[in-house]
């Protein structure tokens, strides 16, 4: 057993059937030559059999050992020379032959009747086995925790592995980006290295700490920096209560709590006796049982806090909420920071410019940005890495990778051309809207043709209603630039209509800014915090505002639609040399950009239409 304890489970399970095949054979190995009843009956007839014992399926005997070489091939004497010493022993198959007792007695061979049990082979080949093999098992589910009435996730029970200080190296100088919540958290680390301070007046040290943000805001690097500033135990697993007392002041951190914390009955086939629930339970019973004075803290994650068990969140467990969000724009700058210290920059590099080119990205995201520079300028053969390295991985991060094999045809790479104008036109020419950092018509990721990366000069929390109406104008920029050139639209602006369609949904819906419906709101339900997805829940109003909604929305995008076509119809000639730029260049930057916008057009370039 000490030998299978070390294995992997896999290496354990291989070694016992191995094991048991071996067994099998020595059981089931023969002991006698096997012959055809035909030649069994000839070696008869020659005289050549000594004795017999007729069994009720098998007849069992010996042969003399000279003479065999005419009745028998060489191959056939060979085995039967492997068994016996003065005679050879054989086997045969008994068959229903009426005449074989009078040839027996004719022949003077003795013979003898034989009754047969199987019963002491069959335990040994097969139930044997099965009990070591089912021993076995029993050795390899306790390994993984998975012992007789133990759950996946037996608490208190398993060996996990402990994070200590020195192991992650982690401190709250390596977060940045979340200040606030590293600002809360120092007071959870002063719990843990001065517990007195707060005890001597009575106060409670809070049991559990809940931190809750979206993927990638840095959960788990923030618990570990706490880990590492407190300077405690950090033991990383969904249970090790005891051992986290024996070992306190610790942190207990369990990542992903909802895997294991979702609320009970909201699955109609789960029932109490489902394992997870079970292991919630059990959790539930473990957070009560353990004293906080001795300094255990569980700090725990998740990006879907709206589907934990109340009974988790109650006082008196998860205490405290700490809300991780997404980086502004400074915070970027220093997850950047903190990221590119053991990378090479070139001097031009400008991080802030990096940070304002990525809104909504995540610490996660910034990593992963700061990861593809490198390696775009090592492919590149450079000494350091350049602000275009960081340019061309931030399209990659948002477009997609830059498919170079895919070749259209020019007549679809002049609708592309448009198109891409018409947004970049219709973004210039309102004074709200995000001014235009590239335009591009490489395709890139798997459906886009082409693109035009707007960037934001702050990071934006409130929109205005004029505001909403330009992004829409953007969005049909694309769309009706097709039209006024082409006189016919693609399946290129799929993406901008559905978008467009959701923003016109959205303010007339969820942001009350429609002057026939007022002030109402008609969202059935509200998604997942930090996992927005689609809501099933029925609509909470009649058919009537049903009609209101749909007219309203088509409204809104009537009215946008009419008001990007008197834009590009009034820079027309704008609209060609952009579209000619972006034939001849594929790419146009917003240096390139200023240089047009500055250049008077000939109004002769109104009307050189291409046609489609």
């Amino acid at each position: 057993m000490p030998l299978l304890r070390r294995m992997s489970p896999m290496g354990s399970l291989l070694l016992t059937f191995m094991a048991l095949s071996l067994l099998q054979s020595a059981l089931l190995v023969p002991h006698s030559a096997t012959l055809s009843y035909r030649d069994f009956k000839a070696l008869l007839k020659a005289g050549k059999v000594v004795d017999l014992s007729l069994g009720e399926r098998t007849i069992t005997g010996r042969l003399t050992t000279a003479g065999l070489e005419g009745l028998l091939s060489k191959e056939k004497i060979t085995e039967l020379q492997q068994f016996g010493q003065g005679a050879h022993a054989f086997t045969t198959v008994k068959v229903d032959d009426v005449t074989l007792i009078p040839e027996l007695q004719a022949a003077g061979v003795q013979f003898q009747g034989q009754i047969e049990n199987h019963w002491l082979r069959t335990l040994f080949s097969w139930i044997v086995p099965a009990l070591v093999f089912v021993m076995v098992w029993v050795v390899v589910l306790r390994r993984m925790g998975m012992g007789m009435g133990k759950g996946l996730l037996s608490l208190g029970k398993n060996k996990a592995k402990v994070y200590v200080e020195r192991v992650t190296g982690v401190t709250f100088d390596d977060v940045a980006g979340i200040d606030e919540a590293r600002a809360e958290l120092r007071e959870i680390v002063d719990f843990l290295r001065q517990p007195e301070r707060y005890r001597r007046l009575g106060g409670k040290l809070p049991k559990g700490v809940l931190l809750v943000g979206a993927p990638g805001t840095g959960k788990t690097l923030l618990a570990k920096a706490v880990a590492g500033e407190a300077g405690v135990p950090f033991l990383s697993l969904r249970d090790l209560f005891v051992q986290a007392q024996t070992a306190a002041p610790s942190i207990i951190f369990i990542d992903e709590l909802d895997a294991l914390g979702k609320a009970r009955g909201i699955s109609p086939l789960a029932g109490g006796h489902d394992e997870r629930e079970q292991t919630l339970n059990q959790l539930l019973v473990e957070m009560d049982g353990f004293d906080t004075q001795k300094g255990v803290m569980i700090l725990a994650a998740t990006n879907r806090p709206e589907i934990l068990d109340p009974a988790l969140l109650r006082p008196g467990r998860f205490d405290r909420q700490v809300a991780i969000d997404r980086p502004d724009r400074q915070g970027r700058e220093k997850i950047l920071k903190v990221h590119t210290q053991q990378v090479t920059l070139a001097p031009e590099i400008d991080l802030a410019r990096v940070a304002a080119s990525t809104p909504g990205f995540v610490g996660a995201d910034l990593a992963n940005l700061v990861n593809e520079a490198a390696l775009r300028a090592a492919r590149e053969g450079k000494d350091a890495v350049e602000m275009i390295d960081f340019d061309a991985s931030i399209d990659r991060v948002v477009a997609g990778l830059e498919r170079k094999s895919r070749v259209i045809n020019p007549k679809e790479k002049k609708i592309v051309a448009y198109h891409e104008a018409g947004h970049a036109l219709v973004a210039e020419a309102r004074p709200h809207a995000d001014r235009v950092a590239k335009i591009s018509i490489i395709p890139r990721g798997i459906a886009a043709l082409g693109y035009t990366q707007q960037q934001p000069t702050d990071d934006r929390y409130l929109l205005t209603r004029t505001e909403l109406l330009e992004r829409l104008d953007v969005l049909l920029g694309g769309r009706t630039a097709e039209e006024i050139v082409f006189g016919e639209v693609s399946t290129g602006a799929q993406d901008d209509l559905q978008r467009a369609t959701d923003l016109a949904r959205h303010m007339i819906m969820r942001y009350g800014m429609s002057d026939t419906l007022g002030l109402a709101t008609f969202e059935a339900s509200r998604p997942a915090l930090f996992m927005p997805g689609p809501s099933g829940a029925p609509k909470e109003y009649s058919e009537e505002t049903a009609r209101v909604i749909d007219a309203e929305i088509h409204q809104l995008l009537d009215a946008s639609h009419a008001r990007v076509r008197e834009t590009l119809l009034a820079q027309r000639a704008l609209l060609e040399a952009l579209a000619t730029l972006l034939m001849q260049h594929e790419v146009v930057d917003r240096n390139a950009l200023d240089r047009l916008l500055a250049t008077p057009v000939p109004a002769a370039a109104s009307s050189a239409l291409v046609p489609g």
